[in-house]
């Protein structure tokens, strides 16, 4: 059903052709004679038939299936003193917002209440240039080596053979992979189907580092929590949607902002020291654990709403082009390997979709003049006039020192480079598995969760991994779910008809810990 604001607005626009000249009748095409064949003369038949050929962009390979609106980001609560942006520093500052929120895994006509993460991406048009969140749903990923994840990827999409989804290809690249254990449990949880895409909170995951002109920094992960509470539905619940409305959370989310129950979130950061990411119990680039909220407290910095649903969904939101390398003065990647992948990957898979000027589409330019060296391309809509395109002494661009420049002369060089000796020994933490990996997903099954949030997720596993066909990735998943806690996997085993099995054998949590001593660094034992 068209919006209410299709009902009330009839703009009485005249029918054309593509450049602009008067159609009499849309289904006339030219014919010679009155039962001849078409004729090639008919420009507008051809463009029509032309363009309809052309109407399909590649979909995403992941985050395919969307809602999204737009609203603003206000800044409540300033933070001048950990990073001198200046939008962040600016009490009550509003800048506009493109959200997208999607599932992950699916194709654009999978349904919405998927068991899967979800994507919480949001393009802030600041006077410093585009910022974009690219986030998700849950505080951790799957993975934290970035090469491991095209090969993960396509285990959650469909066999190369019988074209369908598969337990065993999604089990098997999860039990050789058991970092992934604690996504895992957050996933067949109940918060891995939410009840809409406005009901849901947002996370970083990522780590960033906000930076002030000295050159100090902290290490930042971004939560944004919604203001009505993160809603989910049971396992039921959700795959009886997915057959009855499969749009259910693009429905949800347009009819709530049309109704003018306008969704909103209360943002908060987490920081960490450099000192602080140097004790930490695990690393602070690894995107498998959360900061505890004892040791990090979360600190509010502003709100975002959405408060307008798009116009045309195609030019609004699938050609909304988001990206974590997509940063402004003060803010920095860290040195995360998934998100260093990601800083190539997402702008490259824009090219791809889009095409090269894909930051000049109307959903994608930012709010302030461009003034670069690049030029020319398929569909240019901003040219930048007769200004050289290199860098010139007849017209010279100007560069503005003051915003983004950090002062090398104040730098303290020698506390830098100590830290980014222990940023380069990172890799031991990335690459090995330890009890670290198993000591937070164990505590949310103990400590966090209550019997009845047990149960849930012992049925919700039970009924996707139920469908594993082989016995070597069935045994070795119930290892992976042991090395959390032996009776999770043994009521895992017994509700999938399988035989209990020990626990997978790791490195205690001191192998894990042990290099960094050897780097001049102590994180707790």
């Amino acid at each position: 059903m068209p919006s209410q604001e299709v009902f009330n607005n009839k703009d009485g626009a005249v029918y054309t052709t593509s450049t602009g000249a008067p159609v009499a009748e849309p289904y006339a095409a030219q014919r010679a004679g009155l039962l001849g064949p078409l004729l090639l003369q008919d420009f507008h038949h051809i463009d029509l038939l032309a363009h309809f050929d052309r109407e399909r962009i590649p979909e995403r390979v992941v985050h395919a299936k969307a809602a999204g609106a737009h609203g603003y980001f206000e800044v409540t609560d300033p933070c001048g003193d950990i990073t001198d942006s200046p939008l962040l520093k600016t009490k009550d500052k509003k800048v506009k917002v493109t959200a997208r929120f999607s599932t992950v895994g699916g194709e654009s006509g999978s349904a919405d209440t998927a068991r899967d993460p979800r994507g919480f991406a949001l393009k802030l048009r600041t006077e410093e240039g585009n910022w974009d969140w690219v986030f998700n749903n849950t505080p951790v990923f799957f993975i934290r080596d970035p090469a491991k994840f095209p090969h993960f990827i396509h285990t959650q999409k469909r066999d190369p053979q019988t074209h369908l989804k598969d337990a065993d290809m999604f089990w098997d690249y999860l039990g050789q992979n058991p970092e992934s254990i604690h996504q895992i449990m957050i996933l067949f949880s109940d918060r891995g189907t939410p009840d809409g895409y406005h009901q849901m909170h947002g996370y970083s995951g990522h780590t960033f580092k906000w930076v002030k002109a000295d050159g100090s920094f902290v290490y930042v992960q971004t939560h944004l929590r919604a203001d009505g509470g993160f809603k989910t539905l049971d396992n039921a619940t959700a795959r009886k949607l997915s057959g009855e409305n499969p749009d259910y959370g693009i429905e949800s989310l347009f009819n709530t902002i049309e109704a003018g129950k306008f969704p909103s979130w209360t943002v908060y950061i987490q920081t960490m020291t450099p000192e602080q990411a140097e004790k930490f119990r695990y690393n602070v680039l690894d995107l498998t654990k959360v900061w505890p909220h004892g040791e990090f407290p979360l600190r509010k910095i502003g709100k975002f709403v959405l408060d307008e649903n798009p116009k045309n969904y195609f030019a609004e939101i699938e050609q909304a082009a988001f990206s974590p390398s997509h940063l402004v003065p003060y803010i920095e990647a860290s040195a995360d390997p998934v998100l260093q992948s990601r800083l190539f990957s997402y702008p490259d898979t824009h090219r791809h979709r889009l095409g090269a000027n894909y930051g000049q589409l109307p959903v994608n330019a930012p709010i302030v003049p461009v003034a670069n060296f690049q030029r020319d391309g398929p569909q240019t809509f901003i040219s930048q006039g007769n200004r050289p395109n290199y860098q010139s002494s007849i017209q010279p661009l100007t560069y503005i020192a003051h915003k983004g420049h950090i002062d090398s002369t104040v730098r303290d060089h020698e506390r830098n480079l100590k830290h980014e000796n222990f940023i380069g020994g990172a890799y031991r933490d990335l690459s090995e598995i330890t009890e670290l990996d198993f000591e937070q997903p164990r505590a949310l099954w103990s400590k966090v969760w209550n019997d009845q949030q047990r149960e849930a997720y012992v049925q919700n596993v039970a009924a996707h991994f139920g469908g594993v066909k082989s016995k070597v990735v069935r045994d070795r998943q119930l290892s992976v779910w042991a090395a959390v806690d032996q009776g999770l996997s043994d009521r895992i085993a017994k509700a999938v008809g399988a035989s209990p099995v020990p626990a997978l054998q790791v490195k205690p949590a001191s192998e894990a810990v042990k290099f960094r001593s050897l780097l001049g660094f102590t994180a707790k034992q």
